[in-house]
């Protein structure tokens, strides 16, 4: 069976909720799996995106008051927004893996100043006792309780990255990896604010790490299949051979794509309806252009230049009818620009135009500078 890139274009612009939108937070962030989380404001714009009413109110519920999606690392010790039911998922197949390679790093980078295993411990449960008196503190508030958080460490000395890091910094993140603690809500500021209160985790049902990475493809099959095994391994962060353990413990059917061999969840094999062609503006860091490492089926190699960072990272894109077909930025009025690097027809640039104004609209005069800015996204904001 070839699957096509056309075909491809209409299950993302279906399933990723670009085409039909979705009720809730919930649903569509379970459309890409989990939304990244890296830049808060990220969150807010790609659910917005994909909401039928959009706005900060029903993600912040979500987040602070429901908890029905989670802020927790995850693959590629990356920050996603999960889920709830799919948290000890995301822990089981990748988080602990992360975790165990953080704290080697450390370790490692700590012990010039005096620290070891027994003395990350030791802090760690002092963490644990004040969050089950207090049950809510922001990183500044648990290092007055514990000041041994803000002790200072100089570490990679000699090497370009040199610095100076505190103990907090590193040590409260690990326990989150571990399970320990979990980003519970907004300290301070508006919805695109970066500080956030720790509690303590609520304990995880036990997974076998394969039951929890075949569970994890078999979303990811759901919502960006067909994909190849390279993109599923970039994706996840995991070994070659992870991959096609999982692949092999789903059920996965091979398919045929420009680039090769691909897979689908079984019974995912046939061609899907296009939707009616729609426009999305979608935040940087979005988990649908971040979603595959092969990226020509719907993102031209010539805008990659101007629509990503030096490291990978893509900037605000805009899409029309299941591709990208150019870039959008914030002027520092607030007012939404962007620039089409596509002819796609007066029709097609209106409905862009339309949903330009709209989510300049929800977004009420707040600005949103993304967090990895990209040539055209600063481009554009300068005008």
């Amino acid at each position: 069976m070839r699957i096509s890139a056309r075909q491809r274009q209409a299950r993302l612009a279906t399933r990723h909720r670009l085409a039909v939108k979705a009720a809730t937070p919930e649903e569509a962030a379970a459309s890409v799996v989990a939304l990244h989380g890296s830049d808060p404001a990220t969150v807010f714009l790609s659910a917005g995106a994909r909401l039928a009413a959009p706005g900060p109110e029903p993600v912040e519920r979500a987040l602070y008051a429901d908890r029905t999606l989670v802020r927790m690392h995850g693959m590629r010790r990356t920050v996603f927004v999960v889920p709830a039911e799919l948290v000890p998922v995301v822990h089981h197949s990748s988080n602990l893996a992360v975790a165990r390679r953080e704290r080697a790093s450390m370790l490692k980078a700590f012990a010039a100043g005096g620290w070891d295993e027994a003395g990350f411990k030791d802090v760690e449960a002092s963490v644990l006792r004040i969050l089950a008196e207090v049950g809510e503190a922001t990183t500044q508030e648990l290092s007055a309780l514990e000041p041994r958080l803000r002790e200072q460490v100089r570490v990679a000395v000699g090497k370009p990255y040199e610095g100076v890091v505190s103990v907090g910094s590193r040590l409260l993140p690990l326990m989150a990896m571990d399970g320990l603690l979990v980003r519970c809500g907004r300290s301070s500021g508006t919805w695109i604010s970066a500080r956030h209160q720790w509690s303590l985790a609520r304990e995880l049902p036990d997974l076998a790490v394969p039951d929890a990475q075949a569970e994890l493809v078999r979303r990811w099959l759901a919502a960006f299949g067909p994909g190849t095994e390279a993109d599923i391994k970039w994706w996840t962060g995991w070994t070659l051979r992870e991959v096609r353990q999982a692949l092999a413990a789903t059920g996965a059917v091979q398919v045929a794509l420009d680039e090769g061999a691909g897979y689908v969840l079984p019974g995912d094999v046939e061609e899907v309806p296009e939707p009616e062609p729609r426009a999305a503006l979608l935040p940087g860091l979005d988990p649908t252009p971040m979603g595959w490492q092969a990226r020509d089926w719907y993102l031209p190699p010539a805008y990659r230049a101007q629509l990503f960072d030096r490291a990978g990272n893509v900037g605000p894109t805009v899409w029309w009818d299941g591709r990208v077909v150019g870039g959008w930025a914030q002027r520092a009025d607030g007012e939404v620009v962007w620039r089409l690097l596509a002819d796609v027809g007066a029709g097609a640039t209106a409905a862009i135009e339309a949903e330009a104004a709209g989510l300049a609209a929800w977004l009420g005069g707040v600005t949103v500078t993304p967090r990895f800015r990209t040539p055209l996204e600063r481009e554009l904001s300068a005008l």
